[in-house]
């Protein structure tokens, strides 16, 4: 590996390293590298960690950063990298501060006008879109939906009018009740749902929501879940004459053009933005 491209311990830099998500063996060598050769690691959980650092045989020093310390931490690894220490951040799983805490401890030594270097690999949300079979070339990604109230009425309904992949993260336990709530809105939409990822019992689902309903009503949902909504599959024998006949159906009246515009694109399985415009120039 040769140094010049890739600066392991020059001072005050902090290093942004990604690490496995599941799999211990999807560690990078530059990633190896970096966390034997700064002066100090800051982890997500110590614990969680530490296994990793074992495997490896890494022996450099370790202490807590996460979303109940980061803004007291933060002040004492902006001093140390000021004193020309190299040190570097590390989630549980993956890459740091992708739905992982860090983002201010980032910014704040970014502003400080010192070096923050990423070292990449593994990211759960990538890993599971590109072996999807969804449309890769623009998504949303989500992180974790409310559990409740408005805010997550408002990110269903964004993931049903989405016209590009939405990607989300879910626990086994919520998998199933947020299935039921996304087939009251996506219609035809095909889904994609990765779970135990890069591990023994990796497994995708795919269909539509009904479908992988069923899949789990059979098999008991394990492990976190990368979850995967596609875009409605549009069918263009639908006329624009059918559209608007569609539309001015009665059922709709009591709907504002935007709504009534998403409940018939639904129906008909045809874009809502296509829909909307067929609307406003037949009313």
């Amino acid at each position: 590996m040769d140094s010049q491209d890739n600066p392991i311990h020059t001072s005050g830099q902090l290093f942004i390293v990604a690490t496995p998500i599941g799999n211990l063996a999807d560690m990078t060598y530059r990633a190896i590298e970096t966390l034997k050769n700064v002066d100090w690691i800051a982890a997500e959980d110590t614990r969680v960690s530490g296994r990793l650092l074992e495997y490896y045989d890494i022996k450099t020093a370790m202490f807590a950063c996460h979303d109940h310390n980061e803004a007291k931490v933060a002040e004492g690894m902006l001093e140390r990298l000021q004193a020309g220490e190299s040190g570097a951040l590390i989630s549980d799983a993956g890459t740091p501060l992708i739905n992982d805490p860090g983002y201010r401890l980032v910014r704040k030594i970014r502003q400080a006008g010192l070096s923050v270097v990423p070292i990449p690999g593994a990211c759960s949300p990538i890993t599971a879109l590109c072996a999807s079979g969804l449309a890769t070339d623009q998504f949303t990604y989500m992180g974790f939906l409310a559990r409740s109230g408005r805010t997550r009425t408002l990110q269903l309904q964004a993931v049903a009018d989405a016209e590009h992949t939405c990607v989300f993260l879910e626990s086994p336990k919520r998998i199933v009740k947020t299935l039921q709530h996304l087939a009251s809105v996506v219609g035809s939409k095909e889904i994609c749902i990765g779970r135990e990822l890069t591990k023994l019992h990796e497994e995708f689902v795919s269909g539509s929501v009904s479908e992988v309903i069923a899949h789990f009503d059979e098999h008991a949902p394990r492990g976190e879940m990368v979850v995967m909504v596609g875009v409605s599959q549009v069918v263009e024998e639908i006329t624009d004459e059918m559209i608007l006949i569609e539309a001015k159906k009665e059922i709709y009246t009591t709907l504002s053009p935007s709504a009534r515009a998403r409940t018939v694109a639904q129906k008909l399985n045809v874009k809502r933005s296509r829909v909307y415009d067929v609307l406003m120039a037949g009313l």
